[in-house]
């Protein structure tokens, strides 16, 4: 296509616009209890990459629905010729708020705050000074951890471990949980379905997956999705002996201590997991009714190609990658995320935002 965005030709236009729009719908459908939860009780949420034009758009979008109260980091004189630039209707200060990444009055409290954090993993007063002024995701995320935002979005650009490294600095981990995990959805014409750990544990052990999967299985009850979730592997039922088939066994055991409610089975390849009467005739007992549609994956590299490949090859709309395991909502994208993709996630995190908050109200 002319726009560029195109990725192959497209033989009806019309046919493939109302595909789309049907994506769409089924997408806007399944997050809508989302959205109306988010727009209930607006948060305030902190965009690192505040003068990227993805955020940009995304932020009027939240505004306009009045998800959540946006907060960028950014230089004010770029963020406001952008939206001059893109024909935007958002005013800071009125729809708003800006972090001036050059010369903000809070910058002493946060390179000390930053080197309180730091100072054992080899980072000076000086050098925390220089961070803290030149990194927006470390600046996004000290607003978090002082409570001057209610959730973090970051991402759009640089590298994914990068942005993650700062945030393992300064964001603890849920009491809950011993280490940080990402899940990832892929909407399609057969449904939604959920990859872990897409982005974070290279080669996780079955107490990383199971406690990923865990938190996976409680995150889909936002969608209103009753979690079906399959343990792959290259072995299906006890058919190989090896450590990889064995860790994911364990990974069943796990599931089924904790969530004795939830339907899980495995380890098992990915099309006995998605067709009920090949897994029928291969092993009759099992506890997964239908189509699984959360997919717990042996290491990085397998979900992470399992979901980029449903995704591209499905034509599918994503959602996430979704940070599990951090005690403050934050969410690191990618730099592919659409529009569409970081308003969705707004929503989300402005949910998880608003759980937290009632939990700590309680205690």
């Amino acid at each position: 296509m002319d726009s560029g965005v195109a990725t192959r030709p497209i033989a009806d236009m019309r046919a493939y616009t109302e595909k789309l729009n049907a994506f769409v719908f089924r997408t806007t459908l399944l997050m809508k209890p989302v959205f109306d939860r988010a727009k209930a009780d607006p948060k305030r949420v902190v965009y690192a990459e505040g003068e990227e034009e993805t955020v940009l758009r995304a932020v009027q979008h939240v505004v306009d629905q009045g998800l959540a109260w946006p907060i960028l980091v950014g230089r004010p004189a770029v963020i406001e010729a952008r939206i001059q630039k893109y024909c935007l209707r958002i005013t800071p200060g009125k729809d708003f708020e800006i972090c001036n990444i050059e010369n903000d009055p809070r910058f002493k409290e946060y390179w000390t705050l930053y080197h309180d954090l730091m100072q054992r993993h080899g980072v000076t007063p000086d050098s925390a000074k220089q961070i803290v002024r030149s990194r927006a995701t470390v600046i996004a995320a000290l607003m978090l951890r002082r409570g001057e935002a209610d959730a973090m979005i970051c991402g759009l650009v640089g590298r994914y471990h990068k942005k993650l490294g700062y945030l393992r600095g300064i964001i603890p981990l849920d009491p809950r949980v011993t280490a940080l995990s990402a899940m990832s959805a892929v909407f399609n014409e057969r449904g939604v379905f959920f990859f872990l750990d897409t982005h974070v544990a290279l080669d996780p052990d079955a107490e990383h997956l199971a406690s990923a999967a865990a938190q996976a299985a409680l995150r889909l009850k936002l969608f209103g999705i009753t979690p079906k979730i399959a343990i792959l592997s290259h072995s299906n039922f006890g058919s190989h002996e090896d450590a990889s088939s064995l860790k994911m066994r364990r990974v069943v055991e796990l599931l089924r201590e904790r969530l004795p409610k939830i339907e899980v089975e495995g380890e098992m390849h990915a099309d006995t997991a998605l067709v009920s009467h090949v897994r029928e005739q291969l092993f009759p007992n099992s506890r997964l009714s239908g189509s699984a549609n959360v997919f717990v994956c042996p290491n990085l590299d397998a979900a992470n190609i399992a979901f980029n490949m449903t995704r591209v090859m499905t034509d599918g709309v994503v959602l996430g990658p979704i940070l599990m395991g951090a005690s403050k909502p934050v969410h690191v994208l990618t730099p592919a995320a659409t529009v569409r993709r970081v308003f969705n996630m707004t929503a989300l995190a402005c949910v998880e935002a608003q759980i937290r908050a009632q939990a700590t109200a309680r205690e």
